[in-house]
């Protein structure tokens, strides 16, 4: 039988978690910057080229939002003083409410 080895990693100070949650929030404006600049190049883009890239970009980038709420979510409820099981869960049922949101929209 093998012997329990305790916790691989120390638990989160509050700094650290406080830390986190500032670099999902400088996360989210870069992302939205990105948004931005991909919906100005599907407007206003020289190319068709860069058009239908736009295009493409826009899903990754609505995703890649969605990613980033999540993790927000999460770092949230760890300020909050939520454990990181509890924290988990709600981040893993935002997804799935993203995930079930979209398959309803292509089923009609």
């Amino acid at each position: 039988m093998p012997e329990y080895k305790g916790i691989k990693f120390p638990p989160l100070t509050p700094e650290e978690i406080e830390e986190r949650h500032l670099e999902a929030e400088e996360e989210m404006k870069e992302v939205l910057k990105w948004e931005k600049e991909e919906e100005d190049r599907l407007v206003n883009g020289k190319t068709p080229q860069a058009k239908s890239a736009a295009k493409r970009a826009l899903p990754k980038v609505k995703r890649r939002i969605d990613t980033v709420n999540g993790n927000l979510l999460y770092w949230k409820l760890r300020k909050e003083g939520k454990s990181h099981f509890y924290a988990g869960i709600e981040r893993a049922e935002y997804w799935d409410s993203l995930k079930n949101k979209e398959s309803t929209k292509k089923a009609y």
